[in-house]
């Protein structure tokens, strides 16, 4: 990603998670002098005769929801607002590339199953396919403020990650945790930690810290440990296992972004680890 943002994309469906998520991406243009992309998708199984109606009655909603909140934003962002038809995926892609987005942010329904499912899969597939972070936001996760990140490690240098936490880390003068399990603390990951925080440190004058977690789920310890010391930001990797523990939780695809009250951003690692660009 860029070293700034520019665009802020928050998919909408006209229900009751819309509004976290429209508050969030109001704090972040305040904060980064950002713009808010409004986008709702129509749906391809909208019937053709009443796809025309159903959009206008659709961008109407969304002229109301920009009337709303455009007084909300003091910075030089402004609010932008699109209806678009076809496949929700595809489309959200297609939006986000065309017009360069660097941040989504969706909102999480508190308890329908269903869609639980159906928003675990998608923010993994969005990450993945257009390599721009998605942050789920719930009802509970309304922090004004990133002052304490926590970024999981395994593997490979998270440079992705990094970049971005040291983007917010900037503006709310945070500190950013590295946490990795101790079973996995050979040689390899240590020597990963230590380049991890070499990165920060090179790139940045925010605080870094580095712990080693007891357990066998990266997700969970890494959910328990934000609990603990209050953090306001979990990063994670959608190619990594981030998944809770446990048969119910892999029967209804629990992702960490479901388990947890902290805020969770989805930031996709390219192909290269050491590729820094977007």
């Amino acid at each position: 990603m860029s070293g700034k943002l520019y665009n802020i994309l928050v998919p909408v469906d006209f229900t009751a998670k819309n509004k976290w998520a429209i508050a969030k991406a109001i704090e972040l243009s305040n904060s980064f002098h950002c713009n808010i992309h409004l986008v709702h998708v129509t749906g391809r199984r909208q019937r053709i005769f009443n796809r025309n109606n159903y959009a206008e009655a659709a961008l109407e909603k969304l002229v109301q929801i920009k009337d709303l909140y455009r007084q909300q934003i003091c910075g030089e962002g402004s609010i932008e607002i699109s209806v678009l038809n076809g496949n929700r995926q595809k489309q959200l892609v297609n939006y986000i590339q065309q017009y360069d987005m660097d941040l989504v942010i969706t909102g999480l329904p508190k308890f329908n199953l269903i869609q639980r499912i159906v928003s675990s899969i998608s923010i993994s597939r969005l990450a993945k396919k257009t390599n721009v972070p998605v942050l789920a936001i719930r009802a509970s996760g309304l922090v004004c403020h990133f002052k304490k990140i926590v970024l999981p490690v395994s593997g490979e240098i998270p440079m992705r990650q990094i970049r971005l936490a040291t983007l917010l880390g900037r503006a709310y003068k945070s500190t950013v945790y590295f946490v990795s399990l101790r079973k996995h603390a050979d040689n390899k990951n240590e020597q990963i930690l230590d380049k991890a925080l070499e990165v920060v440190q090179s790139i940045s004058t925010i605080p870094v810290q580095c712990f080693l977690l007891e357990g066998q789920n990266l997700a969970k310890s890494t959910l328990e440990f934000s609990k603990k010391i209050n953090a306001d930001l979990i990063m994670v990797n959608p190619i990594k296992d981030f998944r809770l523990p446990g048969l119910w939780n892999r029967i209804t695809n629990k992702l960490l972004s479901y388990g947890s009250k902290i805020p969770v951003v989805t930031v996709a690692q390219n192909n290269m680890a050491t590729d820094t660009t977007r």
